[in-house]
């Protein structure tokens, strides 16, 4: 019997669709429309849309359907502030703990000289340098924070994805990750908190240049008959 999808997994795919842009911004759907890309009731569908709606990430409106959420870039970039915050909470967290085995790895991991996810700009390394500081945040022991950085990240992901404009700012990018987690190891919290903040305002500053255009040519948008 093939599998229907049921209320939290209609929920985690429209989800997905919406933060990676595969729903067009502003565009409309409706329940109907919805059913039948799932091929089930509109009754699961109407609770994952609700869900949806109570996230801030569609609104529903009687007699007219749902509409996606509209690129809000001064919103994405208040996310990056609260980014920057967060992450070098992170940073004095992990200080506190001294978890220097798991520092270590990460350090290895993004070795310059070593390149382990290579130069080339792909989805590959895009997703290996958001995991980067997914790890930093479960080094910090801490599951709220980490949360929350998982969370912002899901807001700003697709401007973030369009932000290795040349080779040089992947190297870069090896360089900042590896320092952060040397100067950590060596002792010096506010060196790495300041290397932090310019790694994550320089992505901020990346992201504030990318267009419209860019993010809906770097989708393929999912269309409902």
């Amino acid at each position: 019997m093939e599998h229907k999808p049921n209320a939290q997994e209609i929920y985690e795919s429209l989800r997905n669709m919406i933060i990676r842009f595969d729903l067009v911004p502003g565009s409309r759907v409706t329940e109907m429309q919805l059913a039948d890309y799932f091929q089930v009731s509109r009754t699961p569908v109407r609770a994952a849309l609700q869900r949806l709606e109570n996230e801030g990430l569609l609104t529903i409106k009687a007699k007219q359907g749902c509409f996606i959420r509209n690129i809000d870039m001064l919103r994405i970039c208040h996310y990056y502030d609260v980014r920057v915050s967060l992450e070098n909470l992170v940073l004095e967290e992990i200080a506190k703990l001294q978890d220097f085995e798991a520092l270590q790895e990460l350090a290895q991991l993004w070795h310059p000289e070593q390149k382990n996810f290579g130069v080339e700009i792909n989805e590959d390394l895009k997703e290996a340098e958001e995991i980067f500081h997914l790890q930093l945040a479960k080094v910090s022991r801490n599951s709220v924070l980490a949360g929350y950085i998982a969370d912002i990240n899901d807001h700003i992901r697709v401007v973030r994805r369009l932000g290795f404009p040349n080779k040089k700012s992947v190297l870069d990018t090896y360089e900042e990750h590896y320092r952060i987690c040397e100067l950590l190891l060596y002792g010096e919290l506010n060196k790495a908190q300041e290397e932090m903040t310019n790694h994550i305002r320089k992505s901020q500053d990346q992201a504030s240049r990318v267009t419209l255009n860019q993010i809906y040519s770097n989708r393929t948008a999912v269309k409902f008959d």
